[in-house]
């Protein structure tokens, strides 16, 4: 193996749809997702995932506070790291700039046209080391024009979600809009608590035998 080659530091996760990795490449570390591990029944849909989060990423090339795309081949999904850890296991309890900033940084995600679709899981807010937030795993991103009637019924699905996280943990910051826009749920949440969530859980938990316990990965 050539001595520049990237080499495996950890899993990080491994599921139904991939192995993703801490690798260590001649230019510093960085994150892989590897599709050569899943079923061939589930290959399909992987790729479909995969492809998604590629595209996103592309789309938010540059950005800051967010993984930066390095290559997609089909098979492997590489991307930048960033150090830091999950909103659950580093709660920013108390933290106003904290959810400010996370704040601003939706507001960037959404001005370029990209709407997350997964932030209630507190697994895709990081909590950086230097406590700045960032967010990862755009799998069910939604590309679209940022004025678009669908977009924006998306965008405010994520900013809900990111309240809801404010909530659990500032919850004496909250503003009387931010409290509003919680009350108000749309058809979006309703439609997919009828159809889709039971969809979900019947595919993960019986199919897969696997959950995802929240954002927090598969139960033990």
């Amino acid at each position: 193996m050539p001595s520049d080659a990237p080499r495996e530091l950890h899993a990080l996760k491994a599921d139904s749809f991939g192995r993703i990795s801490l690798m260590q490449g001649p230019d510093g570390p960085f994150v892989r997702r590897d599709l050569g591990h899943v079923p061939a029944w589930l290959r399909l849909p992987a790729w479909w995932l995969a492809r998604r989060e590629a595209r996103a990423l592309a789309c938010i090339a540059g950005m800051a506070d967010v993984p930066q795309l390095l290559a997609w081949d089909g098979r492997r999904l590489d991307r930048s790291y960033m150090a830091g850890d999950a909103m659950y296991q580093r709660p920013p309890r108390g933290d106003v700039a904290y959810f400010h900033a996370a704040r601003r940084l939706l507001q960037q995600l959404h001005r370029r046209g990209i709407a997350h679709n997964d932030l209630a899981k507190e697994a895709n807010w990081l909590v950086l080391d230097d406590g700045r937030p960032a967010i990862i795993d755009f799998q069910l991103a939604t590309r679209g024009g940022p004025r678009s009637r669908w977009m924006r019924l998306l965008f405010r699905e994520d900013l809900r979600h990111l309240l809801k996280h404010k909530r659990m943990y500032c919850r004496e910051a909250l503003t009387p809009v931010e409290q509003r826009v919680l009350k108000r749920q749309s058809w979006v949440r309703d439609l997919w608590f009828r159809t889709g969530k039971p969809v979900y859980r019947f595919i993960t938990r019986r199919m897969l035998k696997w959950e995802d316990n929240e954002g927090q990965g598969p139960k033990p």
